[in-house]
């Protein structure tokens, strides 16, 4: 059995993988649950919809927006389906929800958006890893 040396610099690559397949899950995981979902169903609900729209394309199309980024991007993430791409809209839209939508608010506002935008630029730079539906899809391609 191998000794950890609990203070190397050095990693795995099974190390990195396995750090990518967590960080995808829950950070893909609470932006799905506990932000996209509730516009999702707010989105396809009859109740008229009241959101901010700061673009002026229609509250409509902004929760569209949202909506997309936030429940279908976060999936992608969970999965491991075009990883990278899909971290763009959430990092946009983290972006604008701490400083456009929380401009005016105290840090303790902005932190949780601005933290997962940090979150997700380190996935965008890391990648999907070894686990994700990209790497099987990418496998697959090379072996036809």
């Amino acid at each position: 059995m191998k000794k950890l040396n609990y203070f190397s610099s050095g990693t795995t690559t099974m190390n990195v993988d396995v750090s990518a397949l967590i960080l995808r899950i829950i950070a893909g995981g609470f932006m799905l649950y506990g932000h996209g979902l509730g516009k999702f169903q707010k989105f396809f609900s009859d109740e008229a919809i009241q959101f901010v729209d700061p673009f002026g394309i229609s509250a409509t199309a902004t929760l569209g927006l949202v909506v997309f980024a936030e429940f279908v991007c976060a999936f992608f993430i969970i999965i491991g389906l075009m990883t990278r791409i899909a971290t763009i809209p959430l990092i946009i839209t983290m972006l604008y929800a701490g400083f456009v939508i929380h401009g005016a608010d105290g840090f303790r506002d902005k932190e949780l958006s601005l933290f997962y935008t940090a979150v997700y630029i380190v996935i965008f730079l890391l990648g999907p890893g070894k686990y994700s539906l990209d790497r099987l899809i990418r496998k697959r391609r090379a072996t036809v």
